[in-house]
């Protein structure tokens, strides 16, 4: 035990005098996390959460046009300016000045309203209610008119879909209405009712998130969520370099050759490198969790809901950390150069984040990614963050992706060991 102390004193030292190395790796988390969450907060709302500019142009000036801007201003996710020329709405929308243009087309309000009326009157017709009347014209009732949507050439197929829903969806509830109001004025003789069909919904939808333990609307998936555990484990693995780099300058300084001298085995010399480098791992994680519980609310993002559950957080950094250390111990142990072990280590610290989730959710990758993703340490470290923060999963949960985490790091530094006695010996 003494020597094992020993040695994790000798690179607490070693790390020390790398002040500028120690910044980087307490810096750069917290410059990735804000820059990062800043720039996916907007991804992570919906289309209601938005102030999105756009320009209305109402060629009709009917009633139908006056309900979907009613509609429109309600959701409260546009910032709407009114045009009258359809012409100078598209440049706009071309240049960039505006996401979207939605144009209503001259008589549409007056067009409806004959067909819906027709309509309903050969319905009722048929029924011996009212008079029999003449059906209308093929070529009028194929007749459809168009609401048109300018989009700017950079605008992602998602947003341009929750748009023409949004839309299509007030446009039905206004064609509904006008069905309903015909219905009751044929009915009533053109008196008013006193029953009206639109009213509320018959069917309403209740949206309920599951956790292991309750259902919340609470526990959903926001900026801070992902991005705080998400880049606090790419900095737990971005632990590597320094690792492995360290491992590498001892090669060439002569330092490990005079501590193989000494009465220590490479497993303790390894086990004082993971006390002092999952220390520093915990610490990145701390800082981490801080940020996002103090300073993102602060700057205008979502606070990180962090509640009682510290221990466990804490406790699958801890075998993140592990896994990381593993790597960069094999990576340290099998590379004999600083020019083999910082590009390496940091490309590939790079592709696991990849193929981890960290950039890009696992559900949206292709199928062959998806699978390839289970081999990232990331996605494990990943998944038991996301069981703690949103399923609110309690330790049986955790076991999976924890013991892969923990088997990960008794694999690589079994190898590196394994690896190092056939390389020296006598």
């Amino acid at each position: 035990m003494h020597k094992l102390w020993a040695a994790a004193r000798k690179e607490a030292q070693l790390l020390r005098r790398d002040l500028g190395g120690l910044a980087i790796l307490f810096v750069m988390p917290i410059v990735l996390v804000v820059t990062i969450t800043l720039i996916q907060d907007s991804s992570f709302k919906s289309i209601s959460q938005l102030e999105i500019p756009i320009l209305w142009v109402d060629l009709d000036q009917g009633p139908i046009a006056a309900q979907v801007l009613t509609g429109l201003k309600a959701s409260e996710a546009f910032v709407i300016s009114e045009d009258s020329n359809e012409d100078i709405a598209a440049q706009l929308v071309r240049q960039g000045d505006y996401k979207l243009a939605l144009v209503i087309p001259e008589g549409l309000s007056e067009e409806l309203k004959e067909k819906v009326t027709g309509k309903v009157d050969a319905t009722l017709a048929t029924f011996g209610i009212a008079e029999t009347v003449d059906s209308i014209p093929e070529s009028e009732a194929t007749s459809t008119q168009e609401i048109k949507l300018y989009f700017d050439p950079v605008t992602q197929q998602t947003f341009k879909n929750s748009v023409k829903n949004g839309i299509d969806k007030l446009i039905a509830q206004v064609e509904s209405e006008m069905i309903y109001q015909a219905f009751e004025t044929a009915l009533n003789e053109g008196e008013t009712s006193s029953t009206s069909f639109a009213e509320e919904p018959f069917i309403a939808y209740k949206e309920i998130t599951m956790g292991h333990s309750e259902a919340s609307d609470d526990h959903t998936l926001n900026s801070a969520q992902h991005n705080v555990p998400a880049w606090a484990l790419f900095a737990i693995f971005f632990i590597i370099v320094p690792l492995s780099v360290n491992m590498v300058k001892e090669k060439g300084q002569g330092t490990f050759a005079r501590l193989q001298a000494a009465p220590v085995s490479y497993l303790t010399l390894l086990g004082g490198k993971t006390i002092v480098y999952i220390s520093v791992c915990l610490l990145q994680f701390l800082l981490m969790l801080l940020i996002g519980r103090f300073l993102f609310p602060v700057i205008g993002l979502p606070q990180l809901d962090i509640a009682n559950r510290w221990f466990l957080l804490f406790f699958v950094a801890l075998c993140a950390g592990f896994a990381a250390i593993g790597l960069g111990l094999l990576l340290g142990t099998l590379a004999n150069t600083q020019e083999q072990a910082a590009p390496f280590g940091a490309t590939f610290v790079v592709i696991l984040a990849a193929l981890g989730g960290v950039w890009v959710p696992v559900f949206v990758m292709p199928p062959f990614m998806q699978a390839l993703s289970k081999l990232s340490p990331m996605n494990w470290g990943l998944n038991a963050f996301y069981e703690v923060f949103l399923r609110q999963g309690a330790w049986q949960q955790l076991l999976p992706d924890i013991g892969l985490l923990l088997g990960f790091f008794i694999i690589t530094t079994g190898i590196a060991v394994v690896y190092h006695r056939k390389q020296h010996r006598i």
